[in-house]
């Protein structure tokens, strides 16, 4: 399997709900960087290792936004580096408006895991 064959199935399931087995793809220390943006970070936006990822990030996403879900456009990538081109979309619901925002995922794979996340979102599109 490819590092983009491997990320993609990521996202396929993601986006079944088995976030089980998305976690099965990431490393035991795997470095989340989530954008200082998103309503519910706090401090520098960096989590290390799945639990801290689905605590922080995953659990976090219904408690902000009602149907939040990602689109991805494209996934291509070269060597140990893999990049997801795409959006989220949902309802923030502090504001009660509807967002749909440019995102990028940048990924890292090291021996067939996926050891570091780098995510670039207009978080200002979804805030609002």
């Amino acid at each position: 399997m490819t590092n983009v064959d491997l990320v993609k199935l990521a996202y396929s399931h993601f986006f079944s709900g088995n976030v089980e087995a998305v976690l099965a793809l990431f490393d035991s220390a795997i470095e989340w960087r989530e954008c200082k943006g998103m309503p519910f970070v706090k401090g520098d936006g960096i989590f290390i290792g799945p639990e801290a990822i689905v605590t922080n990030v995953f659990m976090n996403l219904p408690v902000f936004f009602d149907g939040f879900n990602i689109s991805v456009t494209e996934v291509f990538g070269t060597d140990d580096k893999v990049v997801m081109m795409g959006y989220y979309q949902g309802t923030n619901k502090t504001t009660g408006n509807p967002f749909k925002a440019n995102a990028t995922h940048i990924w890292k794979i090291n021996n067939g895991k996926m050891t570091h996340f780098f995510q670039a979102v207009d978080t200002a599109t979804i805030i609002s």
